[in-house]
């Protein structure tokens, strides 16, 4: 009988050593970014209770969320009737008392209501782990995927939306990701629209296909905009949005004059007024800073600010980072009063990104600066003096484990991209002395293994 290869579930991935390590160099970057602006690291476990992630999410989010099975004979205490009905949404809760995390925000919501009397609000914190989703797998979108998220809450200051567009601004320039747009909008806005045409009752039917217009386009909008509802009549008054073009600030004007009946509407007009006029005044580095009313994000959870970030032209790519506020996020879970306004760095994506347009250093293919050649014990114990001498001095080194030919060990060398060989054969161990290979350069010179420090790397 044929062994069955193995493999791994859709939607997940393996990473090679050069992957993790240009995964890394997004992470660090982020880190020291989060670090330099005044977060906190935090971390939450890879599953929560099932009731504290349910209802969370709105009805598509609920269904993405992978549930884990109780342990042991988990069909125990399961209600026969719904068991015979096949009923998931009352069979689930009785399967099912634990989830996987679908995104980091409502886990800090819950770690924030547990340990509230042990923070110091406002409270800043970033926190980088994985997630779970149970989508349908494509490009740029899988099932299991890392969030770098920072959060701050305990304040309902606009200043911390334009320090998190500063933030962004900050990492896309350090990891050389020029022209990402970071797209703004304000539920109060979406909130302003459906009032506008006396469809309050609407508004989640309204944004979720308000949402869809760059990937359905116009009449797919309003298609769907039937199907959910909404009148004919009140899909005219919405005609304008649809169109809205320019600057920020034209854009602003222009809702202005679309919004004027709305009092909730207009508050999200000032809201996004004064990021703009602040960021106009503090400038952006590398990032384009733009209003996209059509924005509304499917977390049921943002009453604020919206931010979605798009990748630079010309990339093919769904949103590589985004975020907003959430003024009641806590309250779901028993505390109210706290407001809170929270970003996400999309790190699979931005790597997809940086890959397709080569934008990761060439430093990160060598993650071993020298390799010492093994000419047999008593070479090798010399070169391991030498490598406890490079290691002290901080520098990446190691030892052939096998004295192989030394064509195989120069073929390993150029297969991991190592720039120097160290060679200690026989004449070297009885003169105390080494060869230095510079496997770029093809050069080489003998060198005292005394002079470490000054034979190497200067």
């Amino acid at each position: 009988m044929a062994i069955q290869k193995p493999s791994i579930p859709k939607g997940t991935r393996d990473f090679s050593p050069t992957e993790v390590a240009k995964r890394n160099f997004i992470i660090n970057t982020i880190k020291n970014a989060f670090n330099t602006f005044g977060f906190q690291p935090i971390e939450t476990p890879s599953f929560e209770n099932y009731n504290t992630l349910m209802g969370k999410y709105g009805e598509e989010g609920d269904r993405l969320i992978f549930k884990i099975l109780n342990s042991g004979d988990f069909t125990q205490g399961v209600n026969q009737e719904d068991w015979e009905a096949k009923n998931p949404q009352k069979l689930t809760p009785q399967l099912s008392e634990k989830a996987l995390r679908y995104d980091l925000t409502v886990p800090f919501a819950r770690y924030v209501v547990q340990h509230q009397s042990e923070l110091t609000f406002p409270f800043k914190r970033y926190q980088i782990q994985p997630v779970w989703r149970a989508d349908r797998p494509q490009k740029g979108r899988f099932r299991e995927f890392y969030q770098c998220d920072a959060d701050v809450v305990g304040s309902t200051s606009l200043w911390q939306e334009v320090e998190f567009v500063q933030l962004y601004d900050t990492v896309f320039t350090a990891l050389n990701l020029k022209g990402v747009t970071i797209k703004m909008n304000n539920r109060k806005i979406l909130s302003g629209f459906a009032e506008m045409i006396g469809k309050s009752d609407k508004l989640t039917d309204f944004t979720v296909a308000l949402d869809k217009l760059d990937k359905i386009g116009e009449e797919g909008v309003i298609k769907e905009m039937k199907e959910r509802g909404i009148s004919e009549e009140a899909i005219a008054k919405l005609q304008p949005i649809f169109t809205l073009k320019g600057t920020v600030t034209k854009k602003l004007s222009a809702l202005k004059e679309i919004l004027k009946s709305s009092e909730t509407g207009m508050k999200g007009v000032e809201e996004l007024e004064f990021i703009a006029q602040q960021i106009a005044q503090l400038g952006l580095q590398t990032a384009i800073l733009d209003l996209d009313v059509t924005l509304a994000r499917g977390l049921n959870y943002y009453t604020g600010a919206i931010f979605e970030i798009g990748a630079p032209a010309g990339v093919q790519m769904g949103s590589i980072g985004g975020g907003g506020r959430y003024d009641d996020l806590t309250s779901i879970f028993g505390l109210k009063g706290i407001s809170g306004i929270g970003i996400s760095f999309g790190l699979d994506r931005i790597g997809l990104v940086m890959e397709e347009l080569n934008l990761f250093p060439e430093s990160l293919n060598s993650t071993v600066e020298v390799l010492c050649i093994n000419f047999g014990d008593a070479e090798a114990l010399q070169s391991m003096k030498l490598l406890k001498a490079l290691h002290q001095l901080g520098k990446t080194a190691e030892l052939y484990p096998d004295a192989a030919k030394i064509k195989k060990q120069m073929e390993y060398a150029n297969k991991r991209n190592i720039p120097y060989v160290v060679i200690i054969g026989e004449s070297e161990l009885a003169k105390g002395t080494f060869v230095l290979k510079n496997m770029l350069e093809g050069t080489q010179k003998e060198c005292s293994l005394n002079e470490v420090s000054n034979a190497l790397f200067q």
